[in-house]
C-alpha cells in the first residue's frame, strides 16, 4: 500500500478507502450542521493562527473533515432531561493532526454517549496547516506516515516520535479538561468523573493527557486504535484500550499500551479484535469490533462511572 493511500485512510478515520474517492466528488462546506452547543477554548485571537481559513469537506459517505484549525472548540451534547448521570467524556477525533474526522469519530460518538446519560463534548483541536496537493497533505505529514508504515512492518521504533501537530493538540486537550471541570456545576457534571476518549491521532492525545500533568489528567481514558505514549506513571487513570489485530498501521499498539499501563500498576482493559482494521468507529462491519462501544459502556458501568450521582457538582 502506498503512503498516499495510507494517508488518505488515516485522515478519513473511518473504514473507507478515501484514496479511491476522486477529489472532484468532495463537496466543500463552511459550517457543519451538527446540532451541539459550541464553546471556544480560548478568547478569540489568543492563540497563533495558521494564517489560512478553516476548511471543511463533506465526504460522500457523510464524514465531515475539518482542516486548518486555528480556533479550537468544544461542542457540547447533553443527555435528555433527567437522564444525565454526572459523568462527562471529551471525544477527540482522529486525522493525523492534519485534519479531524469530525463526524464518525466525533459527533456520532458524542450522540451515542449522550443517549447513555453521559454528557459529551467533541474536541475540535488545533491541526497543522494542510497542503495544497491531493487530500491536502503537507510534506511533514507524508514523512510521518512513512514512519508509521515502516513501523507497522518492522516494529521499529517501538514508540512513534511526536507528530508535528501533537503539542498544540495536547494543550487544547488540557484546556478542554480545565473548562469542563471548572464549569461542571453548570452542566451537572461531577468534576471527578471527566474522561477522554480518543480515536487514532485523538487517542495519542488522550494518552498524552493520561500520562502528563496531574492537573490535566482525565479520570479515565478510552484509547481506540491509538498509539503508544510513555512513560506511564503509577497514577495514570484507568484505560479502556481497543484495536484490531488486522490494523494495517498500528497492529501492535493496543498490546503495547496495555503492557505499559499494567507495568506501571495502573488499571487497564484490552480489547484486541481479530478483524476491524483501522478506523472502525461506530460503522458496523460484521466483525467483533462492532461491539466495542457496548463493551466500553460495560467497562464504565463496572467502574461505576454510569451510576447516577445524587449530588453532582454544585
Amino acid at each position: 500500500m502506498t503512503v498516499v493511500s495510507f494517508v488518505c485512510r488515516s485522515i478519513a478515520v473511518a473504514s473507507i478507502a478515501v484514496a479511491a474517492v476522486p477529489s472532484a466528488t468532495i463537496a466543500s462546506a463552511q459550517t457543519p450542521a451538527t446540532g451541539g452547543t459550541v464553546i471556544p477554548l480560548y478568547p478569540k485571537g489568543s492563540v497563533p493562527s495558521l494564517g489560512v481559513p478553516e476548511m471543511r469537506d463533506r465526504l460522500p459517505n457523510g464524514e465531515m473533515m475539518i482542516y486548518d484549525v486555528s480556533e479550537p472548540t468544544l461542542e457540547l451534547y447533553r443527555p435528555a432531561p433527567g437522564r444525565a448521570n454526572g459523568t462527562a467524556v471529551i471525544v477527540a477525533p482522529g486525522g493525523g493532526f492534519v485534519a479531524l474526522g469530525y463526524t464518525f469519530g466525533g459527533t456520532d460518538v458524542a450522540r451515542a454517549l449522550a443517549a447513555r446519560g453521559i454528557t459529551a463534548f467533541v474536541l475540535k483541536y488545533r491541526t497543522i496547516r494542510s497542503g495544497d496537493g491531493p487530500m491536502r497533505m503537507p510534506d511533514v505529514h507524508m514523512k510521518e506516515m512513512g514512519v508509521v508504515m515502516s513501523r507497522a512492518k518492522t516494529g521499529e521504533p517501538v514508540e512513534m516520535p511526536r507528530f508535528a501537530g501533537e503539542p498544540h493538540a495536547v494543550e487544547d486537550g488540557a484546556q478542554a479538561m480545565a473548562i469542563v471541570r471548572q464549569r461542571a456545576s453548570e452542566w451537572s457534571i461531577d468534576p471527578r468523573r471527566v474522561g477522554v476518549i480518543g480515536f487514532s491521532a485523538g487517542a495519542y492525545l488522550a494518552a498524552d493527557l493520561a500520562i502528563g500533568d496531574v492537573a490535566s489528567r482525565p479520570d479515565f481514558v478510552g484509547l481506540i486504535y491509538g498509539g503508544l505514549r510513555t512513560p506511564v506513571p503509577a497514577g495514570a487513570p484507568p484505560a479502556f484500550i481497543a484495536g484490531a489485530a488486522d490494523d494495517e498501521y498500528q497492529p501492535n499498539d493496543p498490546t503495547l499500551l496495555y503492557t505499559a499501563w499494567r507495568k506501571a500498576g495502573a488499571a487497564a482493559e484490552l480489547h484486541l479484535y481479530e478483524r476491524g482494521g483501522h478506523g472502525f468507529d461506530l460503522n458496523r462491519q460484521g466483525t467483533t469490533s462492532d461491539h466495542w462501544f457496548d463493551e466500553l459502556i460495560c467497562w464504565l458501568e463496572a467502574r461505576r462511572f454510569t451510576t447516577p450521582m445524587t449530588n453532582p457538582a454544585r
